[in-house]
Order: structure tokens, then C-alpha cells, then sequence
């Protein structure tokens, strides 16, 4: 009996991931937006996402444990990306009194502070990032990428599930 491919799953991931960057750069380079630092690190997790499910399709693990793996991995990259977006969004939905004050640009901070520094004052807010720069249907655009990162979500759980559909046919 065939096992289940997860190169299919995996390929969707990659293709949605493309999408997201191709919004985000078109916003960016067209529409005049220039990404936030926290924008920036949603931008590196999709990427990271997308790698993932690119080796995965290219890879093709047969086994249980490979998808598994590859699972694992898109879970924790894609989580990331909803963890910053949602963090993001928390952010703009402050009262103006409470949002944080801007601190200095990311190019300043990755030039002179340690990486685990900068990840986190990125994290911790600046002001910047709790501006509202563009909307869709009363959805500011980190409420959309956290959309996009809860929908590419399901891909590796998807290949969890497919993973444990295989050890059922065998077992």
C-alpha cells in the first residue's frame, strides 16, 4: 500500500508563503510602506517557513519520522510568525496613552547591540510598530498575516497527520 506524500502539503506551504511575501513586498515597494522592525521579523519567519516546506518537498520523506520532523520544524517557524504578528497586533490595539515609545531603527540596533538584544526590544514594542498604516475590511495588515500564519499552520500539521496516518496503515 502507497503511503501518503507530504510533497504536496509541503508544495501548497511554499506556494502561500511566496504569496505572502509577494503582498508584502508589493506593499512595500509599491504602495510606499515601509515595514516596522516587528513587520520585518513576520517577513523572516515566512521565509524561514517557506525553506522548511521547500526542503520538505524536495526531500519527500517516506518515513514517519522525516514528516514528523518536517512538521515539527514548519510548526515552530509558522508559530513564530504568529507570535510576532499576534504580538503585533496586541500592540496596535494599545490605548495611544500605552503604547511604548519608539526606540531607535533595526539597521541602528543589529549594527551595535547582540542579536538576543535586539530580538528583544524588537519584541518588548516601539511605537512604531503600533502605528496603522494600511487596512483591509477594518483588518489591520499583522492582523492579516496572523490570518495567513494560522492558515499555513494547518500544512505541517498536516503532515504530523499524515505521518501518523502512515504508522495506522502499518501498524
Amino acid at each position: 500500500m502507497k503511503t501518503p506524500s507530504i510533497r504536496p502539503a509541503a508544495l501548497l506551504g511554499v506556494a502561500f508563503c511566496i504569496l505572502m511575501m509577494a503582498v508584502a513586498l508589493g506593499l512595500e515597494h509599491l504602495g510606499g510602506l515601509e515595514p516596522c522592525p516587528l513587520c520585518i521579523f513576520q517577513r523572516v519567519a515566512v521565509i524561514a517557513t517557506a525553506l522548511v516546506l521547500l526542503i520538505a518537498t524536495l526531500h519527500n520523506p517516506a518515513g514517519r519520522a522525516g514528516k514528523v520532523v518536517y512538521g515539527v520544524l514548519g510548526l515552530l517557524t509558522a508559530g513564530t510568525g504568529a507570535f510576532i504578528a499576534g504580538r503585533h497586533v496586541w500592540l496596535q490595539s494599545l490605548p495611544a496613552d500605552e503604547v511604548p515609545s519608539c526606540g531607535p531603527g533595526l539597521d541602528y540596533m543589529m549594527d551595535i547591540l547582540p542579536m538576543q538584544e535586539v530580538v528583544a526590544m524588537v519584541l518588548t514594542g516601539s511605537g512604531e510598530c503600533a502605528n496603522i498604516d494600511f487596512s483591509l475590511w477594518g483588518l489591520s495588515l499583522p492582523a492579516w498575516t496572523l490570518i495567513g500564519f494560522a492558515l499555513l499552520l494547518l500544512i505541517p500539521l498536516r503532515m504530523i497527520v499524515l505521518a501518523r496516518q502512515r504508522a495506522m496503515l502499518f501498524s
